[in-house]
């Protein structure tokens, strides 16, 4: 399968990227077919170049833009990106480190459901000890 995807370029701290067409089973850094951009983060304000009409070719052929591909392709004005973008609503998953808060929201919460059934306990006990104190 080909994928849009981007390839680093640059120095260090100073990132670029070519936007290409490779296959999707390469690894990042090789071969590829066809150059369809640039795209420099790093420039204040952020400078993307692209090939319009050779991308749209790629993609009435087959090719699939990667996630990040795909959003830098929907901001500078293409359609039907989003069945390409990845929803990022999905809660991570934790860290096996990470269960100490599970555990610490969990007597917080029996704690909060224990006090009500406890409050009116205790308001009885006060009324009973105030009918008992004037008497004497």
């Amino acid at each position: 399968m080909l994928r849009i995807r981007l390839t680093r370029t640059g120095k260090k701290q100073q990132p670029s990227f070519r936007i290409v067409v490779a296959e999707h089973s390469r690894p990042v850094k090789s071969k590829y077919i066809e150059f369809l951009g640039n795209y420099v983060p790093a420039a204040k304000p952020k400078q993307i170049t692209l090939k319009k009409d050779r991308i749209e070719y790629w993609i009435q052929n087959g090719a699939q833009p990667s996630d990040t591909v795909a959003s830098l392709l929907k901001r500078e004005g293409f359609s039907n990106m989003d069945q390409y973008i990845e929803n990022r609503d999905r809660k991570r998953k934790k860290k096996k480190g990470g269960d100490e808060p599970e555990e610490s929201e969990a007597p917080a919460a029996e704690a909060t459901a224990e006090k009500p059934a406890e409050a009116p306990a205790e308001a009885e006990s006060k009324a009973e000890a105030k009918e008992e104190a004037p008497a004497a």
